[in-house]
């Protein structure tokens, strides 16, 4: 019966393991209290929980999935939490393979690299499934990264000989003609995300001698006009603000044995208001064709700091207000 007061215990035989679980200060264990309104004891190497019976099967489901998960060589961290709970709120018959697939890549900082949500693992396999997929949604889902982390396994295991990284030089308030510099000086700055993301998953050194050979490129979306991009992985990352000129480019481009992951959010559109989106349009003009996928992201699926979500929430919000 819903609101059935019961308790659960669980048994943790690793120290370690179990310290982990806690974090620091009990800060993991208030905070699945606080989310879920169950109370979680924590002694010797056992945790009470008590609540809600439906409460309760989650908080006991997401601790034992923290447990699997530094088992594997992971480190949960506060958003884990906050992931398995909303995995387990709407899914709790999934198992934890399910939840959470097999690690993409493994940085090397040693870090693993896998999908902390439900979208972020039907992304994962929409992108192993399918030559074009779409990841469409908020700041902070994972959709460039995750995409830059199945491109460099893709090259690491010579499924591909190269990848190509692109972005539209378009931004709010800014144009090209008023930065400093020659040309690839003033596309740096649009560029610079997709940097970041290699610098975290690859040595210094190794993206610099792949950028340098030219397995890497970075380049603004309007480079690409003309060629035929065989044997690659493309990421055309920011699409909310190409035209739909430059998208109808850029999908024609793809070449034999090629991949290509477009990534956007259509609530950010930077370009002028008489031009139209050319990742809205596709949204319309694709969505029949066998072999491309659309992934759909929302807030919920934020990776990024806590207090993310909570912004996206709040500016959603007061939008709706201003509309109204």
């Amino acid at each position: 019966m819903k609101g059935v007061k019961v308790s659960a215990e669980l048994t943790i035989n690793d120290p370690e393991i179990f310290r982990e679980i806690c974090g620091f200060r009990n800060e993991n264990l208030k905070y699945l209290e606080e989310t879920l309104s169950v109370t979680v004891g924590a002694r010797g190497n056992k945790f009470l929980i008590q609540g809600a019976e439906e409460e309760v099967s989650v908080a006991f489901k997401t601790l034992k999935d923290m447990e699997r998960m530094i088992k594997r060589g992971l480190h949960p961290s506060i958003n884990d939490f906050h992931n398995s709970i909303k995995i387990y709120s709407e899914h709790l018959d999934l198992t934890f393979e399910e939840a959470f697939v097999e690690t993409i890549l493994v940085t090397f900082k040693n870090k693993k690299i896998t999908p902390r949500s439900i979208n972020q693992k039907r992304y994962v396999d929409a992108i192993r499934d399918n030559d074009i997929v779409f990841g469409i949604g908020p700041a902070g889902t994972g959709k460039t990264y995750l995409a830059m982390a199945m491109a460099v396994s893709s090259l690491l295991q010579r499924k591909v000989n190269r990848i190509i990284l692109t972005r539209p030089a378009v931004e709010a308030g800014e144009k090209l003609g008023f930065l400093p510099g020659d040309l690839a000086e003033k596309v740096n700055p649009y560029l610079r995300p997709l940097y970041d993301a290699l610098y975290d998953m690859l040595p210094f050194d190794r993206v610099e001698e792949l950028l340098a050979r030219n397995v890497i490129e970075i380049a603004p979306l309007a480079f690409m006009r003309g060629r035929t991009l065989n044997d690659a992985f493309i990421i055309l990352d920011e699409a909310q603000n190409a035209t739909r000129e430059q998208m109808k480019m850029f999908l024609t481009r793809l070449g034999v044995d090629s991949k290509a992951v477009v990534t956007g959010d259509i609530t950010q559109i930077d370009l002028p208001k008489k031009s139209e989106s050319g990742l809205v349009e596709a949204l319309t003009v694709l969505k029949e064709i066998e072999g491309i996928e659309f992934v759909f992201f929302d807030k919920t699926d934020v990776v990024r700091h806590n207090l993310v979500q909570k912004i996206i929430e709040a500016y959603d919000k007061y939008e709706e207000q201003v509309k109204k």
